[in-house]
């Protein structure tokens, strides 16, 4: 009958529909515990970039602040240097002037002595404008003859005067610490001659001519190399202070 049929045909439809409501359910299910998995899987990897976030973060801090250490203490050695060589630079200026002023005076010593000597021996050759030099008994009453007869002037005269009174304290020194005693002669030369003397007096400014050149040379080529060494410093540490500037710069712009 109809209603049989009718009833029958309800069941089967009820429980088509109850089977796919089923399915779509177990579908749905599926769909939310991948939907859930790949949630969880985001929050963790989210987590993880945040963790090394921060740990980049925490480097490009210490970083940075390394650099800007690093940038007082390239400025500071810096700033040392440069004064260091100010003051090297300072120091043989000084000493540069000091030893023109010693080459002069001792060139014009030996100047004073060659002259003195060339005049010494034309007249103890039998010169007759100096009568008085072929009797002069010591250095001092020689070099007051040529001062009376203008052949060197009296400021010549007096520094040959304390250059061979300094010479003769000196020598009668080294006699006191050999004989025990002074020696005798203070004005006379002990080679007995007043040429011989003056040219010992000639060869001695020579030699401390000579002496203070190399010194003078020496002098100048350890502050070159000390200057060399100074400017290297400064231009290599401005290179890293800018470098450096640089870095933190870097640093700074990554962490904001």
């Amino acid at each position: 009958n109809k209603v049989v049929q009718l009833l029958s045909d309800l069941e089967v439809k009820i429980k088509a529909e109850s089977s796919e409501a089923n399915e779509l359910h177990e579908k749905f299910s599926t769909w939310c515990k991948e939907q859930s998995k790949n949630l969880a899987f985001s929050v963790d990897t989210d987590q993880e970039d945040v963790n090394d976030l921060k740990a980049s973060l925490q480097q490009l801090n210490a970083e940075s602040t390394v650099l800007r250490s690093k940038i007082e203490d390239l400025a500071s050695s810096s700033a040392a240097s440069e004064v260091d060589l100010k003051s090297a630079t300072d120091i043989r200026d000084e000493e540069h002037v000091a030893f023109l002023a010693a080459e002069k005076e001792l060139l014009e010593i030996i100047d004073t002595l060659e002259r003195a000597v060339s005049i010494l021996e034309r007249e103890l050759k039998g010169g007759a404008s100096m009568i008085q030099l072929q009797h002069a008994g010591s250095v001092v009453q020689a070099l007051r003859v040529m001062v009376q007869a203008s052949a060197i002037n009296s400021a010549d005269a007096s520094r040959l005067t304390a250059l061979f009174q300094n010479s003769q304290k000196s020598e009668d020194a080294d006699e006191m610490d050999e004989l025990g005693a002074p020696s005798a002669a203070v004005y006379e030369s002990h080679s007995g001659s007043i040429v011989e003397t003056l040219q010992d007096l000639q060869q001695q400014a020579e030699a401390e001519l000579d002496d203070i050149r190399g010194e003078e040379r020496g002098a100048r080529h350890h502050f070159e190399l000390l200057k060399q060494s100074l400017e290297d410093e400064i231009q290599f540490g401005a290179e890293d202070l800018a470098e450096a500037k640089k870095s933190v710069v870097e640093r700074d712009a990554q962490i904001t």
